[in-house]
């Protein structure tokens, strides 16, 4: 889930039922994307089979990893203070733990964390978990361990995840890993590696396991899930030398997409992030076709400006943007579009900032992510431009951007005032104990009164008010 950043998510502590021959305790914190918590969820289950079971109290910790986001700088700085509070408890309270570094900060600062600062033990970039036993056994003899090695093949499909702090109704599968987009502004192709598929059947088995254990919706995870491509196994960009036979009997992600929905058809399926230059409008045919598919699609655009587009190495206009756009109201006439936009690129001027404020009032998005730009070391961005745009400039573009977007929420959350719509209750919602809370198909958040519904189950709720996030109603049917 490229650059898509929960904020009620960061810094969690993660902790799985506990084994009772397991002695270890292990501490394991997860910053940045979807794709760094899925990454937890495998390195939990693999340290599960070395002994350690998880818990949430540091002090008390036999290993401590923080798995790492290099995104944006406000991550980064987040976990070199977690960094410095690990090393205080190590130094006055448990001089036994070990702290490990995962993901792509890892990958990124490996001689700066073990050689120059010393403050980390181990460090293991996002293709070297399963590793992980020889490192640690490289730590407790005394050593430092690193593994960064990026995998050409590496896909954890033979891993079955440990799901971490769920709510045991929504789970995160991945299909794809790395990236070889190489936007200008973005550290994930050199963090993860170039982009490689799951074997379909891989997927498919985890799916069932997930439905055998009563979950209610998953959410197929990638950098860029549009170019999942299965052909046998290898690197997406060797596809195009792949025999005849192996392009005849490959898997898109339409067709991945159509396999997950037909075979679990009691399950909600979403999908993120798709990337505009390799969606293709075969997509929005299978949504249309399920309809267990939710109707929202994360389609990050980043710039309204073409000239700016180029210079970030996105390989779309806003033309082409457009036209999917419309494509999807065509075939979708209900599904809701989310974004993500980076304000304040290198070069970009009042036009530019004014040609994505345009962008946005023609697509009309439910939601998005939307960031200052913040130059990330080892970028082409970085090599290439300087970072020129004045930090008040930029922060006075995010807010008329931000302005915009909640503008557009507002009134997208008010057309469902009398309408009916399908809910998937995922938690008690945080302002009012006795109301529920879940989201609908188009990935809207609603709140309801309890009555005699639970977590998990499909309610349909007849919507009466809102905020401009939030859809307020009352419980009709299950």
């Amino acid at each position: 889930m490229e650059k898509i950043i929960d904020e009620t998510k960061q810094g969690n502590s993660l902790v799985i039922e506990a084994k009772k021959d397991n002695k270890r305790k292990l501490f394991i914190e997860s910053y940045g994307c979807a794709m760094n918590f899925s990454d937890s969820e495998i390195v939990a289950s693999i340290l599960s089979e070395q002994g350690f079971n998880t818990t949430n109290i540091l002090e008390e910790a036999d290993l401590v990893l923080v798995n790492t986001c290099s995104i944006r700088d406000k991550a980064e700085q987040t976990v070199r203070k977690r960094l410095e509070k690990y090393n205080a408890v190590k130094r006055d309270i448990n001089p036994k733990m070990k702290v490990g570094v995962l993901g792509c900060m890892a990958e990124r600062l490996k001689e700066k964390f073990l050689d120059e600062e010393k403050i980390v033990d181990m460090v293991v970039g996002p293709d070297a978990y399963k590793d992980l036993p020889n490192l640690l056994a490289e730590v407790e003899a005394g050593n430092d361990a690193v593994n960064v090695i990026l995998s050409k093949e590496e896909t954890y499909g033979d891993v079955s995840p440990v799901r971490l702090n769920t709510n045991g109704i929504n789970a995160l599968v991945s299909i794809t890993r790395g990236c070889d987009n190489m936007c200008t502004f973005c550290v994930v192709p050199f963090t993860r590696g170039r982009e490689r598929s799951r074997d379909p059947q891989s997927i498919l088995d985890e799916i069932q396991d997930l439905a055998n254990k009563n979950y209610k919706e998953i959410t197929l995870l990638g950098q860029n899930v549009d170019s999942y491509v299965w052909y046998g196994g290898g690197l997406k960009k060797d596809f195009k030398n792949a025999t005849e036979m192996e392009k005849a009997t490959a898997t898109s992600f339409a067709q991945l997409l159509d396999m997950v929905a037909t075979a679990q058809p009691q399950m909600r399926i979403r999908f993120s992030t798709s990337n505009p230059q390799d969606m293709t409008e075969d997509v929005f045919h299978v949504m249309a076709k399920h309809d267990n598919i939710c109707n929202h699609i994360h389609l990050p655009v980043q710039s309204g400006s073409n000239r700016i587009l180029k210079e970030m190495n996105r390989q779309h206009t806003t033309e082409e943007y457009l036209e999917l756009i419309e494509k999807i109201r065509k075939i979708l006439p209900n599904c809701t579009i989310s974004q993500d936009m980076i304000t304040g690129f290198p070069t970009e001027t009042e036009q530019d900032h004014k040609d994505t404020l345009a962008l946005m009032e023609k697509v009309r998005y439910v939601f998005g992510y939307m960031y200052k730009y913040s130059e990330r070391p080892g970028t082409m961005a970085a090599r290439k431009f300087k970072d020129d745009v004045p930090e008040e400039v930029k922060k006075r573009r995010l807010m008329e951007i931000v302005d915009v977007q909640r503008k557009h929420s507002a009134e997208i959350t008010k057309s469902f005032i009398g309408k009916t719509t399908e809910v998937l209750i995922e938690k008690e919602s945080k302002k009012n104990p006795d109301e529920w809370s879940g989201r609908n198909e188009q990935s809207i958040v609603v709140v309801f009164p309890k009555g005699n519904h639970k977590a998990g189950d499909f309610v349909k709720v007849k919507i009466n008010g809102c905020t401009s996030a939030t859809l307020i109603g009352e419980a009709v049917a299950i």
